[in-house]
């Protein structure tokens, strides 16, 4: 690194794990060690603990009961559990509707499925990145099982209507489940699940400030679904294995703190993200703005860079200490471009050079002023060295800059 500094804008691929969440977390490790099952005082204060994290995790939810609340190890354990757990429980329906932009963690199980003999509907988004929802409707019948859909996109940020199609889905078929994953929306915006019609939504704690490996899943009382991890009686019998007590505390300790922080998210974040967009938009020539929809979460916006590599951006981003993405961070060992902005149809002159940043609460204007005096001196070295000169000077041109 030239600079000796980490500017951290790769918030959607993992947190900074809050002070306050690691101080709550620590006396779980080495004081109070007890397994939740067991009979003696140092167990049963633990099962304490992890009954008032429910608590804590249901308000998060905006849930109505505890009960509906299920501790797992990750976002994507959550997502098998909900997918799997609720298909295992009628063989007679085997089709299941989604989108083309969900995560890898459920498009995958998806994919999987297929093979499996299921038959799965992909509906498409729009330029923007929203969810065509009429393909959702459309594609519902009597032997829909489930249809699921993101809350919001990990890679441009778009907020999808699922408490609507929640409701539209139970019109035409009451049958029918619905999971959401809200990976993204968590710690973002309000979640609320009380009073929609969603059957199953889950989420991943590292994801809004607390440690990797926790993770939760609602579902709601009338929903029945298979455990996916049998043995023990944990989780109301619904997933096997001993609490994990200190991320299951320090969890709950992050909802807390985020729910906290809805309106900073909201205000400030999203002001430093704006900055950043039109910062970029209005320096780099051939800076476009793939993260155009109406309704995001306020910390995410994706830009491409046209006729540049972004393999390349990153590395000398890197050199910047400037940390961003090209995409899901489960698909970075991939050079295949993002199957998210393919699906908005963002041109091949971009597709390889889309950027992600995304912000958190710990952003700072001094962060955001920096990375804004860099990128443009990256991409314009970058500029020089790509295939592309003749593309690079029309557009120059074109944009009068």
């Amino acid at each position: 690194m030239t600079d000796n500094k980490i500017i951290y804008l790769d918030n959607n691929a993992t947190t900074k794990v809050d002070e306050l969440v690691v101080e709550a977390m620590l006396p779980y490790f080495s004081q109070y060690y007890g397994n939740p099952s067991s009979m003696y005082e140092l167990g049963g204060r633990n099962s304490k603990v992890v009954k008032e994290a429910r608590e804590q995790i249901k308000e998060f939810f905006g849930a109505k009961s505890s009960k509906e609340i299920f501790f797992t190890a990750s976002g994507s354990e959550s997502a098998n559990m909900a997918i799997r757990g609720v298909l295992s429980g009628d063989k007679s329906k085997n089709h299941i509707i989604t989108t083309k932009v969900e995560h890898p963690c459920v498009l995958n199980v998806y994919k999987q499925l297929e093979k499996e003999g299921y038959s799965v509907t992909y509906a498409g988004v729009n330029a923007s990145g929203e969810v065509n929802t009429d393909e959702i409707y459309n594609a519902v019948n009597e032997k829909t099982a489930l249809v699921s859909c993101m809350y919001a996109n990990n890679e441009t940020g778009a907020i999808f209507p699922v408490k609507e199609i929640a409701e539209k889905v139970k019109e035409i078929n009451p049958k029918t489940k619905v999971f959401v994953d809200a990976v993204q929306a968590a710690g973002k915006i309000e979640l609320n699940v009380k009073d929609t019609m969603i059957d199953m939504m889950g989420i991943s704690g590292h994801k809004f400030h607390a440690p990797k490996g926790i993770g939760a899943l609602y579902v709601n009382s009338s929903t029945l679904i298979t455990p996916l991890i049998i043995g023990g009686h944990q989780e109301s019998g619904k997933r096997a294995g001993t609490e994990n007590v200190p991320s299951i505390v320090g969890m709950a300790k992050a909802a807390q703190l985020s729910q906290e922080a809805l309106l900073y998210e909201s205000t400030e974040v999203k002001r430093l993200r704006d900055k950043l967009e039109k910062g970029l938009l209005s320096k780099i020539y051939n800076a476009r703005l793939n993260s155009s929809a109406q309704k995001r979460v306020p910390n995410t916006t994706n830009i491409g860079f046209e006729y540049i590599e972004g393999e390349l951006i990153l590395l000398n981003m890197n050199d910047y200490g400037i940390c961003a993405s090209s995409g899901s961070a489960c698909t970075s060992g991939s050079l295949d471009p993002s199957h998210v902005l393919k699906a908005m149809g963002v041109p091949f002159t971009a597709l390889h050079g889309s950027i992600r940043f995304s912000l958190s609460r710990y952003t700072t204007e001094d962060e955001i002023n920096y990375t804004l005096e860099k990128m443009p001196n990256i991409i314009e070295k970058l500029a020089k060295i790509s295939p592309y000169q003749k593309e690079l000077k029309e557009l120059k041109e074109r944009k009068g800059m």
